[in-house]
């Protein structure tokens, strides 16, 4: 801290010419800073999980050839949509952190019995378990993260998303960057099945943080007691999620807006594939390109969190911090299309993964904030798992009928650019209905004094 002291005869106390505080740094009140920091560590630490074995996950898919990953992103899909019903009735029928628990300790416990399979019976390891593998990542990677942001949308209101849901996204972005270091030093000694025990402890130690979180007051719920917000049962049916959609125009809309953005990460995914095999690298040279693109993606997503995320929504608006992604996009692959090398891809998919996370993705979870807890667990796990991954396919399936057509990544850019001006167009339509939502339900509901007297009104329904 810089001090200067009074001149003249007399002695001055010091005065500060700087005071650090973090709170304020971050646009975070004080009575905000437990919760927050205990939803940074969760975030941390369930990226850290994921992003330790991603690598492994993209090499082991490649063994059978690309068009293998694309029936494999199939088996993907029917999984998920196989999992969300059973998901929905832990949803119905158990407490909120009773099935946030389940989730992560089944992942958990599937982390264990692969590495049970890797240290006992290694000769059992081939194409076959990679695939099964890389199916069960694709799904363990999207009911992580969107139970995370479940509770999220569920803990806090869409005023404290757009203040701080940027800054819990640095935690999963540390995350990010720490899963891929610890794998490289942690490789040699433990091997890469202890990887995956120290993964699994992670998601234990995310799991013991959420409930942490849980047990905090609630801004979104201020009358209700932490002990009751905990107790409560959503129930429903096991298809509520799926049904929503049909129901509600604005889920429609968030889903249409998943999907094209799955179209956009499949098309990317593809071509660097494609770049990657044409090199011809063996297994651990392919592994390591994976790990050092996942790197400079991590870091440029650092860097946008804490320079911009913080301030754009509150400063943009939801609609035009969604439709910054579709611009990405756009510009992104027409400049790929000219450029057409590995450089380009790498720039494209550093500045396309950052903006994604650092600033659409938090964007987009404050769009689940207006609605009702039922909404926010099985209409986000639908629309986050399986219409995703529906998105996906249909980016796998449309890449090569475009491959097919022999003209490289102009064909790419031909239906990428366009679609991304309808996403766009998407994006401004959803943030000003979230907006008309929140401004509704602000205006329908009592005071919240009760827990967080500096909040005047709720922001949810």
């Amino acid at each position: 801290m810089l001090v200067r002291t009074g001149a003249g005869a007399g002695h001055h106390e010091p005065e500060p010419l700087m005071k650090l505080d973090l709170p304020k740094l971050f646009n975070v009140r004080r009575d905000e800073i437990l919760p927050v920091a205990l939803a940074v560590g969760f975030f941390f630490c369930v990226l850290t999980a994921l992003m330790m074995l991603r690598p492994a996950r993209e090499a082991l898919g490649m063994r059978g050839g690309l068009d293998a990953v694309r029936w494999l992103f199939v088996g993907t899909a029917v999984v998920t949509l196989l999992v969300n019903p059973v998901f929905g009735v832990l949803v119905s029928r158990f407490r909120r952190m009773q099935f946030i628990g389940a989730t992560y300790l089944f992942f958990a416990a599937s982390l264990a019995g692969f590495y049970l399979l890797l240290a006992w019976a290694p000769e059992a390891v081939g194409t076959a378990s990679g695939q099964v593998f890389y199916v069960w990542f694709s799904v363990f990677n999207l009911f992580s993260t969107m139970v995370f942001w479940a509770l999220m949308a569920d803990r806090f209101t869409l005023e404290q998303g757009k203040r701080f849901f940027g800054l819990i996204s640095v935690g999963g972005t540390l995350g990010a960057i720490c899963g891929p270091w610890l794998a490289s030093v942690l490789v040699r000694p433990v091997g890469t099945a202890g990887l995956l025990l120290v993964s699994s402890g992670f998601l234990l130690l995310a799991l013991a943080l959420g409930w942490g979180i849980a047990r905090q007051p609630s801004a979104a719920d201020p009358t209700t007691a932490p002990a009751a917000r905990h107790a409560d049962r959503i129930g429903g049916g096991a298809w509520e999620g799926a049904k929503a959609l049909m129901r509600s125009r604005y889920l429609a809309g968030i889903a249409a807006y998943v999907v094209i953005l799955a179209v956009m990460a499949t098309f990317l995914y593809f071509t660097r594939l494609q770049m990657v095999a044409a090199l011809g690298h063996e297994l651990d040279g392919r592994t390591a390109l994976f790990a050092r693109i996942d790197m400079l993606t991590q870091i440029a997503t650092l860097a946008i969190q804490l320079v911009l995320a913080g301030h754009l929504m509150k400063r943009l608006g939801v609609a035009v911090t969604l439709a910054l992604l579709p611009l990405t996009t756009a510009l992104g692959f027409v400049g790929l299309a000219l450029v057409g090398s590995l450089a380009a891809l790498i720039a494209f998919e550093a500045a396309f993964r950052a903006v994604q996370r650092a600033i659409m993705r938090p964007a987009r979870e404050t769009l689940f904030t207006v609605l009702d807890r039922e909404d926010k667990y099985k209409a986000k796990a639908f629309i986050d798992t399986f219409v995703y991954r529906f998105g996906d396919v249909a980016g796998a399936q449309l890449e090569g009928a475009l491959g097919r057509l022999a003209m490289g990544l102009y064909a790419i850019a031909g239906v990428a650019v366009p679609l991304a001006f309808v996403w766009i167009g998407l994006a401004l339509w959803l943030g000003r209905a979230q907006q008309r939502m929140a401004t509704a339900t602000s205006d329908t509901e009592p005071a919240a004094s009760t827990v967080f007297p500096v909040l005047q009104k709720r922001t949810e329904p």
